[in-house]
């Protein structure tokens, strides 16, 4: 069970970008977090990634509390989560081509001798072509890229997938493509999938139930709350 329970975060102590959000997801489910943009969406799947750490609330993975955040966490607690974001080039190194980005999770963890069959897996799994392993992220569209950074989410092989706006920038087909290679992996693996956007067609389509950004928070203030119902 991933739960996250009574959290509030932000980046300024002082001025939370959420409030008493609690969110649960079961081994296997698949949960649609809807809710416009600006409202803290981001920043609770950052935390569910333990990439950020709460000003308050806590975070239980597989009945463990969370105890530390992003490089702090342990191992086993940090690579049971994988996250695709919404922009590829800003979770990208221009550095690298495709087949290193994918791969920098098991160097990262000491696990290159894995390197060659994972990308073997995941690169037709997610539709790219040998050609495309070789290039750098100027040398390839979004959704190629988004394809790798959703590979690369995968290799380590995770227990809980957390997609943050993950086809906002893609076309239909690339959304299509990318939204089935997860499937397909949940399907095999019974990873449990937390799903954030805003489109409200593609999550009740996806997932097996949505939730409602006003369903598991409270607005910081009302200032922030009618800029939220503004944004609908």
């Amino acid at each position: 069970m991933l739960e996250l329970r009574d959290i509030t975060a932000g980046y300024d102590p002082a001025a939370p970008v959420l409030r008493h959000a609690t969110l649960a997801l079961a081994p296997g489910e698949s949960v649609g977090l809807l809710g416009p943009s600006g409202c803290g969406k981001s920043t609770l799947a950052r935390v569910a990634a333990l990439l950020h750490r709460p000003d308050a609330g806590t975070v239980t993975l597989d009945r463990t509390p969370v105890r530390g955040w992003r490089h702090r966490a342990p191992r086993a607690q940090r690579t049971a989560v994988g996250v695709v974001f919404q922009q590829p080039r800003l979770s990208a190194d221009p550095r690298l081509r495709l087949s290193d980005l994918i791969a920098e999770p098991l160097r990262a963890t000491g696990r290159r001798d894995e390197i060659p069959e994972r990308l073997a897996e995941l690169a037709p799994a997610v539709g790219l072509t040998p050609d495309l392993l070789d290039r750098r992220p100027h040398e390839v569209s979004d959704g190629q890229l988004q394809r790798a950074c959703l590979a690369r989410a995968l290799v380590l092989r995770p227990r809980w997938l957390v997609c943050d706006e993950m086809t906002a920038m893609l076309d239909a087909s690339t959304t299509a493509a990318l939204v089935a290679a997860v499937e397909d992996y949940r399907a095999a693996t019974g990873a449990g999938l937390l799903a954030v956007g805003h489109d409200q067609v593609l999550l009740h389509r996806w997932c097996e139930r949505t939730l409602h950004w006003n369903d598991l928070t409270i607005a910081p203030d009302p200032e922030h709350a009618f800029s939220c119902l503004a944004r609908r």
